[in-house]
């Protein structure tokens, strides 16, 4: 029988090529870990729907409710703000309930405020009802991602993280398609339905999560490590990532590698006592870097503008030329086209293109779009007569914008902030990020048109386009790529420009100390 080892393969002994080397085959998409981060980012549509919605919906509330333009920047930016009360409470509550019924719960409070939103007769109801349903948004912007995260294997996190801003997506086009469609309704009914029938994807929400099993990560937490084991072998893309999996998150939560048993008590150090003081008080040169960057990506999300684009859409294209509240209505249905389905091509790149290209291109194109925006509003609030380019190159700039931002900053956000903590931080640390996203996002939606009104509605597209220009050169000099990274690896990305300024700090005071003596023995 002829030789067949590698050496005679080809003949005269020569090496087989790597050409004629097996390729390693890509593992199959997880179906179950797909279905249950499908469900569990589901809760995202209730933020969405509620942005979107509120941008129409106000042109025909102000018809009913009088108020003035201060009161209708607080009432469009005040959710965020109450969302933050959600968003921390989120942390504790997700460690003692679990991730899965704390959806739930999220889903249970926005069903509520969204029918007092409905039925409210006078500003203050309405401002009860946004306070309810701001709550629920809170909790669930801050749990989606992190269950999320916790279910996905490796090889899919990005694309699997990425669905939660895929649903706060359709969720804004659900509100824009709900706008339009109530908006031929008598005024005091129209808005009432818009508000009110937000109420139903909360329903569904919370019924779909039951079927969802338990994060893997939190039961491991709890001590349940039988029933952590069968929640990875149904997410993971192998059995020996699986056991590789269950392995790390045991040591993350100090459990010996060696235990076995299905049931383990848990010291309290793992279920979140001292998070606080680890994260923020005494953080070691990699949560620093951690935090500083989970901090850093959520506030330049909202800083660059984004909620002013798509909350005050109907206010910007009447200053880019359209009028009729159907033309403002209609385009804002387009940018909710646009942003959805760059938002879906943007969850098969994450994982294949990775996170840091998808998000200094997503920059670039915001900057450049921004001060193409500015430009077509400015020479349109200056211009005596309609200028048809002027018109052409604002709409088309804003529908630009909400691309680049979809292709990139909005869906890398969640992505990277929910990856990156360590497990025993991670529910705190994502919370923190939630609560500077909704603060930023509540400043700029409240001071929108405030702004424009002191510096114009062009200039405020050029200061949003000078916020994405600080945001490119933070991202480019801070932000490692976190592509193919286990999460329990993620630590060892971070950390090293702080461990560089320690180790300078101590020869630095090595050195003085040297000094000192040298002086002394003078």
């Amino acid at each position: 029988m002829a030789d067949k080892t590698p050496e005679n393969i080809n003949g005269g002994g020569a090496l087989a090529t790597e050409s004629q080397l097996p390729t390693p085959t890509k593992p199959k998409r997880n179906k179950y870990a797909l279905a249950c981060a499908f469900l569990a980012s589901m809760t995202s549509i209730l933020l969405g729907y509620d942005i979107g919605v509120m941008s129409g919906a106000i042109i025909y509330i102000r018809r009913e409710i009088k108020m003035t333009d201060g009161q209708k920047e607080v009432i469009m930016g005040i959710l965020n703000v109450y969302s933050l009360l959600g968003s921390a409470a989120a942390g504790r509550t997700s460690d003692w309930l679990g991730r899965r019924y704390t959806i739930v719960f999220a889903g249970a409070i926005f069903f509520v405020g969204a029918f007092l939103m409905g039925f409210a007769t006078n500003y203050a109801f309405l401002m009860a009802g946004r306070f309810v349903a701001g709550i629920g948004v809170g909790y669930a912007l801050m749990i989606a991602p992190v269950y999320t995260a916790e279910v996905a294997p490796a090889s899919a996190r990005g694309f699997l993280s990425s669905f939660p801003e895929v649903f706060i997506n359709f969720g804004i086009l659900l509100g824009y398609v709900s706008n339009y469609g109530f908006s031929k309704l008598p005024d005091n009914i129209g808005w009432r339905l818009m508000l009110g029938i937000g109420a139903l994807p909360a329903v569904f929400i919370a019924i779909g999560v039951l079927a969802m099993p338990e994060s893997p990560r939190w039961l491991v937490m709890q001590g349940r490590l039988g029933d952590a084991k069968r929640v990875l072998d149904r997410t993971s893309d192998s059995a020996e990532e699986s056991r590789n999996r269950l392995a790390e998150i045991k040591e993350a939560a100090g459990i010996p590698e060696h235990c076995h048993d299905d049931v383990v008590s848990v010291s309290k150090k793992s279920t979140g006592s001292g998070v606080w003081r680890e994260l923020i008080l005494r953080p070691t040169p990699a949560v620093r870097h951690i935090l500083i960057c989970a901090v850093g990506i959520h506030f330049f999300q909202q800083s660059s503008g984004i909620d002013s684009v798509v909350l005050y859409g109907p206010d910007i294209f009447e200053r880019a030329g359209l009028k009729t509240d159907t033309d403002r209505l209609l385009a804002t249905m387009a940018v909710g086209f646009t942003k959805t389905i760059f938002i879906l091509v943007a969850t098969f790149l994450l994982d294949k293109v990775g996170r840091r290209p998808l998000l200094l291109s997503s920059v670039a194109g915001m900057i450049v779009s921004s001060v193409a925006l500015g430009i077509g509003l400015t020479v349109m609030e200056r211009s005596e007569q309609r200028l048809t380019w002027a018109v052409a190159l604002s709409i088309s700039t804003v529908l630009s914008y909400v691309a680049f931002f979809s292709i990139g900053m909005g869906p890398i956000t969640w992505v990277y902030s929910s990856e990156i903590f360590p497990l025993r931080l991670r529910a705190q640390g994502c919370a923190i990020g939630v609560a500077v996203n909704r603060v930023t996002s509540g400043v700029i939606s409240m001071t929108f048109i405030s702004l424009y009104d002191a510096i114009t509605i062009g200039g405020a597209f050029f200061l949003y386009a000078g916020v994405a220009a600080v945001a490119f050169l933070v991202f480019y000099t801070l932000y490692p790529e976190t592509q193919g990274k286990t999460l329990e690896e993620m630590e060892g990305l971070f950390g090293t420009y702080f461990k560089w300024r320690a180790t300078l700090t101590k020869f630095d005071d090595n050195k003085r100390e040297n000094q000192e003596r040298l002086q002394t023995r003078k």
